[in-house]
């Protein structure tokens, strides 16, 4: 796990030396849910730091890191009084493939959409959950808009996990993960 994110991170550095790169530091608000029948599942908010580098500037490819925590709360089917928060903590590797729509970089604001695939690798979890019953790495897909303002962004983007969460769907299954990202950064 280590040496991919020192990977990441010094492909990151390396490729801002290109021209047509942009380096992408961000923050943002997840909100997690998931598909499973063995309760209600309520998204609950969670959040996400990292960064990411876009290659390109009509098209463009934007590989990232982000370390993400995703929170869902969990009623039982059988009984409402059995409540849980299940929350997963790990890094979030996205590669996204995107084109501007409107505007360009000599525009004050631009319109893009992207989309792409993504792993989860899992770091930790919440009480509600045993680690050695989460799917990790998940897989997933997603797609989104971004909104830039001269060197700020904003993007929001909706990701379909392509794994189920859980190894153990005897104890709970809480089927496929389904994740909304609110998304600010900056672009240098």
């Amino acid at each position: 796990m280590r040496k991919l994110f020192l990977l990441a991170v010094a492909v990151l550095v390396a490729s801002v030396s290109f021209g047509q790169a942009a380096f992408k530091p961000s923050i943002g608000l997840s909100l997690n849910n998931f598909s499973g029948e063995s309760g209600d599942f309520k998204a609950k908010p969670g959040a996400q730091i990292g960064a990411s580098v876009a290659f390109g500037k009509k098209f463009y490819v934007e590989p990232g890191v982000f370390y993400a925590s995703k929170s869902t709360e969990f009623v039982s089917s059988e009984s409402s009084d059995v409540t849980e928060d299940l929350i997963v903590k790990g890094i979030r590797v996205p590669l996204a493939v995107g084109v501007g729509i409107l505007g360009n970089e000599e525009t004050v604001a631009s319109l893009r959409a992207f989309g792409g695939a993504s792993g989860f690798f899992v770091t930790g979890v919440g009480d509600g959950l045993d680690k050695d019953n989460v799917t990790s790495p998940s897989w997933g897909a997603f797609a989104g808009v971004g909104v830039d303002f001269w060197i700020a962004f904003a993007e929001i983007s909706y990701e379909w996990s392509l794994s189920d969460a859980s190894k153990d769907l005897t104890k709970l299954d809480v089927g496929k993960s389904r994740t909304m990202f609110f998304t600010l950064g900056l672009k240098f």
